[in-house]
């Protein structure tokens, strides 16, 4: 679910042909965190934990390049670079390194505290996201999808690792589970404000209309032989 949490967002830059101001960082985080989760999956040899994590960083690349199709070129030269420092060297660095040097239960371990460090920065690359809802009093960038899944996520994987005692799994989690209450909270305030906004837009547009059918009925009242016609009976 949270892989898919994204989609209406690249939905929409598909249907503009515009990233819109969407940052490509938590999308290369996602990626790099699938990456070590299905290393780390491997090690643990959990199929489950494997299965759902090749499926994610399939639908993570597939982001990455729907990014890359439609960003600036400026955008896309940052999304590169931070693609081969963390995803091809970083991941190359952590795979050599814990391959190499360590064994068995050590091994696990120490792939577990590195899953867990970017599971966390995974869950904290939205907060860009929300300084932005916050300064433009807009949910345009953070739909409720999102946040409806990344809750629902982090609740599902919470208790998988609470029932598996694996800590690496659990703990990340309940940021994600709070991140994701915030995030609805503030799409609530919002999209209450956006709402009014919009009601008065409507209002202030319709008064100039009505003004007028108002001058046009007091000219008719002041010469009736002069009847005008108003713009109602214009349509019939």
């Amino acid at each position: 679910m949270t892989f898919l949490a994204p989609l209406p967002t690249f939905y929409g830059i598909y249907k503009s042909k515009s990233t819109q101001g969407v940052q490509s960082i938590p999308r290369v985080l996602s990626l790099l965190s699938a990456m070590l989760l299905l290393y780390y999956g491997l090690v643990k040899k959990d199929v489950l934990h494997i299965t759902i994590n090749e499926i994610g960083c399939v639908i993570e690349t597939a982001y990455v390049a729907a990014y890359l199709i439609y960003a600036s070129k400026n955008d896309k030269v940052l999304t590169l670079k931070l693609f081969l420092i963390m995803n091809v060297l970083g991941y190359g660095v952590v795979l050599s390194t814990t391959f190499f040097l360590s064994k068995g239960a050590k091994r696990a371990w120490i792939i577990g505290w590195i899953c867990m460090t970017f599971s966390l920065r995974v869950f904290v690359a939205p907060l860009c996201i929300l300084k932005k809802v916050i300064k433009t009093r807009s949910v345009e960038l953070m739909p409720i999808t999102l946040s409806i899944f990344l809750t629902l996520g982090a609740i599902v994987w919470f208790f998988y690792g609470f029932l598996l005692k694996d800590f690496f799994i659990a703990v990340p989690n309940v940021l994600g589970f709070v991140l994701g209450v915030i995030q609805m909270v503030l799409y609530a305030i919002y999209k209450k404000n956006a709402n009014t906004v919009e009601v008065e837009r409507n209002s202030q547009q319709q008064e100039p209309r009505e003004e007028i059918i108002d001058v046009m009925k007091l000219s008719a009242a002041a010469c009736p032989e002069n009847k005008p016609v108003l713009p109602t009976q214009l349509k019939d």
